[in-house]
């Protein structure tokens, strides 16, 4: 059955008030508009900026426009619960969110120091909200008012949706919902969710009764069921599911004499088995005590997690903390493109809220001259969050849409110049990409569409993101479209066309990329391409430059520590680095992000990507400080500081043919007076054997 569309709802009585010019953040701002109350109360951890790419912006004004009076608390003071009554008692529900990021990302770095600013607060201040925000501001909003309903979301909310590794205290933690005593959780893109639940509880509905909306999470008794028909299928145990549903495999190259008939009749035999028993089934995870005790079974978890991640054949899931449940609806059907066009259409005002005056807010000014033009990833890189939150079906915004809102910026937005700093989004170029087929596309249980690579089933074709860079170009008052959102450059690779559209017109000098490794074993832990990929991208960008006139250049991105990584695989990685002639100014080192499958390698030493057992090879994984230092300083290779740690390893690999003056050699020999470094005296005193002399 298909979803309610977004926009056909009855709009709610408060209509009559019409549209603010900024959601009200006091109570003067909510006299000026004739409100009494408001019907919901958004509190985020970010400071307010009328903008579609700020969550509570979005959000507040897709309710506004169902006719719901909505007011805002930005970054209150969480010490006690008097800001949370600012705006006074909603009527309907908190709406909470820690903002745009996860506040623990937010406020720490990967080696768990607290950050000097917060991007989102004006003027970069930092400190500005909690760690674990959701949690302390839910907890705060029951506090102000008890019997006010309390919703949490955003990416912190659905990040801790189960029992998950904390990164930051080194060890698994609850689901956020019996800490936060929130009564709902959205998880994922919220509209569907969030639209349908106020519309509900405005016609008289208790939020406890509320157990129907996908994308949504709630605490009930253990062994609910929403219905008398329901099965469970118990993956409590390693790796024994029960009577687990044999699926149809829509890839099956078996009696292929009639391939393509084939596939559409295997895909249609999965349908009809899933829409059968799907709707009805609920599959039990290991519980909060279990994954706590036993990382094996954190592994195991996580693979049944992620794999009822697709929105066309995803389950139930509960998982016990204690004598309750914690049960998750299936994942929210994305939205259509006529819906993506609404939310991004609505009225806002593209500034930053009146009461923050002139400071700065360095989101806001990274972002204002750019533009979402889709969402979600099928990427299902590892180490990323995306796929968890927004889904690996990416949605689109029609060329109309994304055309008005360029010439919004131009008449409205302040400072423009005539440069749009991004068209794109979790990537730069799944514009428009899908499955060929949606019935293969629903029935298909796979992590990634592009690894181990690209499926044959996925539409590469790049020409509707050509014909808009195109159209963006043409519009009065643009001098240049620059396309700053990170490139795959895998899908990018099979159109020359798009490569070279690209960098002729849309690259501003430097083009961000992210292979994220040179080595096979950390790649496959990454579900990453191989390097070989990247040389083919990359000798088509630098053919296309020439041809164009121009001196462009590839800025890569590499992950120092990711799980699957050795010392070797990082030196291999340095080298790799030098034979180039890279010097990485900035360098990521691996964060654990809650619920991402490299996280449970991280944690549990197994990959989840596999059948998880006790007997299971363990995953190589740079845990301790010094290693994951070590990690980084490869990557900084040509950085005087790194230079005795990396002697001091280099030597103890027996890799002394590295140490040197030459130009193959990676580190130099002597330690340079100027670097503050006390010299290593026993490695400046050794010699290189006579290898690679330079």
């Amino acid at each position: 059955m298909p979803p309610k569309p977004l926009f056909s709802y009855r709009p709610y009585w408060a209509r009559r008030f019409g549209t603010a010019p900024f959601l009200p953040m006091s109570r003067a701002e909510m006299d000026t508009l004739g409100w009494d109350s408001c019907d919901v109360v958004i509190v985020s951890g970010d400071a307010y900026v009328d903008h579609p790419s700020f969550g509570m912006a979005l959000i507040g004004r897709l309710l506004e426009a169902q006719g719901f009076r909505v007011g805002i608390v930005a970054q209150p003071d969480w010490r006690s619960a008097e800001a949370f009554r600012a705006l006074g008692r909603p009527n309907l529900f908190f709406g909470v969110t820690s903002g745009n990021m996860d506040s623990m990302v937010n406020r720490y770095t990967a080696d768990r120091k607290i950050r000097s600013d917060d991007a989102y607060t004006p003027n970069g201040e930092a400190n500005r909200r909690p760690d674990r925000a959701v949690l302390v501001y839910a907890q705060r909003c029951r506090e102000a008012y008890p019997d006010a309903g309390v919703v949490i979301g955003s990416i912190e909310a659905s990040l801790r949706r189960i029992a998950h590794y904390d990164y930051w205290s080194d060890t698994v933690r609850r689901s956020v919902l019996p800490d936060s005593k929130a009564d709902l959780l959205i998880y994922g893109n919220a509209e569907r969710a969030i639209v349908a639940l106020a519309h509900r509880l405005a016609a008289g509905e208790a939020i406890g009764g509320i157990r129907d909306l996908r994308g949504t999470a709630f605490m009930v008794q253990r062994g609910w069921r929403p219905g008398s028909d329901w099965s469970e299928i118990d993956s409590t145990v390693i790796d024994a599911p029960g009577p687990l549903l044999q699926h149809l495999n829509p890839y099956s190259e078996e009696n292929s004499a009639a391939r393509q008939n084939q596939t559409v009749t295997l895909a249609s035999a999965a349908r009809r088995e899933l829409d059968r028993d799907r709707s009805r089934t609920v599959v039990r995870l290991p519980s909060f005590e279990q994954v706590k005790a036993d990382p094996v079974l954190y592994a195991h978890a996580s693979r049944a997690f992620h794999l009822e991640s697709n929105p066309g054949n995803a389950r139930a899931l509960a998982q016990a903390h204690g004598d309750r449940d914690v049960w998750l609806n299936p994942p929210p059907i994305p939205l259509t493109t006529p819906e993506m066009d609404g939310v991004y259409g609505l009225p806002y005002q593209r500034l930053p809220h009146p009461a923050y005056g002139g400071a700065k807010i360095p989101a806001y000014e990274m972002i204002r001259f750019s533009i979402s033009i889709m969402r979600g990833c099928f990427g299902g890189c590892t180490f990323c969050s995306i796929t968890e939150h927004e889904g690996r079906v990416v949605q689109n915004r029609s060329a109309a849409s994304i055309l008005r809102e360029i010439e919004d910026i131009r008449d409205k937005t302040p400072g423009f110049t005539g440069i749009i700093s991004d068209l794109g989004g979790p990537t730069a170029n799944m514009y428009r990409l899908a499955c060929k087929d949606k019935r293969v596309e629903s029935a298909c249980r796979r992590l990634s569409c592009v690894y181990p690579e690209i499926c044959r089933h996925l539409d590469t074709d790049h020409a509707p993101l050509i014909q808009l860079y195109r159209q963006a170009r043409a519009v009065d008052g643009v001098k240049r479209i620059l396309i700053g959102s990170g490139l795959r450059y895998d899908l990018a690779a099979r159109s020359s066309e798009y490569v070279r559209e690209l960098v002729t017109h849309h690259v501003g000098g430097y083009l961000k990329i992210a292979p994220e490794h040179t080595e096979p074993g950390p790649l496959a832990h990454m579900m990453k391409p191989c390097i070989g990929v990247y040389d083919k991208f990359k000798q088509l960008f630098e053919r296309f430059s020439r041809e164009a006139g121009k001196e462009q250049y590839l800025i890569p991105y590499f992950i120092a520590a990711h799980p699957g990584t050795t010392d070797e695989d990082m030196l291999a990685l340095a080298l790799w680095l030098k034979r180039n002639d890279f010097r990485l100014d900035q360098v990521q080192t691996f964060l654990p992000a809650p619920l991402a499958i490299a996280t449970a390698m991280y944690h549990s030493g197994r990959n989840p990507l596999k059948k998880v057992d006790y007997d299971t090879p363990r995953v190589e994984t740079a845990r301790a400080a010094g290693q994951r230092k070590l990690h980084k300083a490869f990557l900084r290779y040509h950085v005087p500081e790194n230079w005795p740690l990396l002697r001091e390893t280099l030597r103890r690999m027996g890799r002394t043919d590295l140490i040197g003056n030459g130009k193959k050699h990676l580190v130099p020999r002597f330690q340079p007076v100027e670097s503050g470094v006390r010299a290593n005296k026993l490695g400046d005193s050794q010699n290189n054997g006579g290898k690679n002399r330079g």
